[in-house]
């Protein structure tokens, strides 16, 4: 009997611990007093988990706010630079990073381009990356929490990109690669899926319950918030609508299928119908002749403007969500492919879907994956923290 209450009351601390976590995470500054009030945990309790919280060099006092009556209180507040965490948005040919504390605030930020995608040839790569990027973390308490890596595939519950076509993947270990590489929590994400907890953190989709956030690059990844949560489906893969079938006899796809959306509303559509055109350049110059006035590159824009039109009217008639963001390279093209977009789906989203609905680009632009990688890593830093 005695061991049984002994782990009910070690059990009943932990979920209190985070309860008063998640309270000043929340709403810092605020008081003891007001933890009471918010959590309804005694006072007296509140003031026992605090100081476990403060010993623990996680959160600190910050001085006296307004009294109410009687003595002002105490201010507590997070310390957000109690640990770091690293961002990876792993694309087809580029990698992103990021260094940030435990709220999101950017400490260091790197870019360099990818020219192979054998796996090896990458890991050789993105070891030396990431290892750079934690080298720039100030001391702390908790050092660097974790890895967070956004990929343009599917993602299994182990870790393992178990597909990316357009980096012609498959079963690649990667968590495990990185893991014993650093010795510190890896996570592994859809990059689709991170993009989206990004914007909803620190982008267009903060407040927004029901969102869709198309990551339109090199191919097209979605990724699902529902009712503020991110939606995986059963086996974890969700998202893949760039594979939506929009037209039943088209091109060929890497994926097997035929008349793939991202293959004509893309970036490798759009540098590939700009090439037939006789313009060989990249995104950035293509964007740059679009700048400068340049109507045939101007028009194949609203061409892939229109193509995702019809892609995000399916998606609002499927989903009927409060918004959907536009993100990724892409939507640095915003001027030029924003109307197309919203007439097409004008066109052809059910009117009664429409209400309500806002088409947004990604507040982040192209860092929306690499922001909510390293949020997936303070999100996991937390659920251990309060488990512990």
């Amino acid at each position: 009997m005695t061991k049984t209450t002994t782990g009910d009351q070690a059990l009943i601390k932990r979920i209190n611990t985070a309860i008063v976590l998640e309270a000043i995470l929340r709403e810092e500054p605020l008081s003891r007093a007001k933890i009471s009030e918010v959590t309804g945990l005694n006072k007296a309790t509140v003031s026992s988990l605090v100081q476990d919280l403060i010993d623990n060099q996680l959160v600190r006092e910050i001085g006296t706010g307004v009294s109410s009556g009687g003595r002002k209180p105490v201010m507590l507040e997070f310390i957000s630079t109690a640990g770091y965490s690293v961002g990876i948005d792993l694309g087809v040919n580029y990698l992103r990073g990021v260094l940030t504390d435990l709220r999101g605030a950017v400490v260091a930020e790197r870019r360099e381009p990818l020219s192979a995608s054998d796996p090896d040839d990458v890991f050789n790569v993105l070891r030396p990356f990431i290892r750079s990027l934690i080298s720039e973390a100030p001391d702390s308490p908790f050092g660097v929490v974790g890895i967070g890596v956004g990929v343009p595939g599917l993602v299994d519950s182990s870790g393992s990109v178990l597909y990316a076509p357009n980096m012609n993947w498959r079963e690649v270990p990667l968590k495990d690669a990185l893991s014993r590489t650093f010795g510190i929590p890896v996570l592994i994400d859809n990059e689709a899926n991170v993009g989206a907890l990004g914007e909803r953190t620190f982008g267009s989709g903060r407040g927004v319950s029901n969102m869709v956030y198309v990551s339109v690059g090199i191919g097209i990844g979605t990724g699902l918030i529902l009712q503020r949560t991110l939606y995986k489906g059963s086996s974890g893969f969700s998202g893949e609508l760039g594979h939506l079938s929009v037209e039943a006899h088209g091109k060929p796809c890497r994926c097997g299928n035929r008349g793939c959306w991202e293959l004509y509303a893309s970036e490798q559509a759009l540098l590939e119908q700009a090439r037939e055109l006789g313009f060989p350049g990249d995104l950035d110059e293509l964007l740059a002749a679009a700048e400068a006035g340049d109507e045939k590159v101007r028009m194949l824009l609203a061409g892939i403007g229109e193509y995702l039109g019809v892609g995000i009217a399916n998606i609002v008639n499927i989903f009927n969500p409060d918004a959907v963001i536009i993100g990724n390279r892409m939507s640095r093209a915003q001027p030029w492919i924003e109307d197309a977009v919203g007439k097409t789906l004008e066109e052809r989203a059910l009117n009664f879907h429409l209400r309500g609905v806002q088409l947004l680009f990604a507040e982040l632009g192209g860092r929306s994956a690499v922001m909510g990688a390293a949020e997936l890593s303070i999100a996991a830093f937390f659920d251990r923290l309060k488990a512990s």
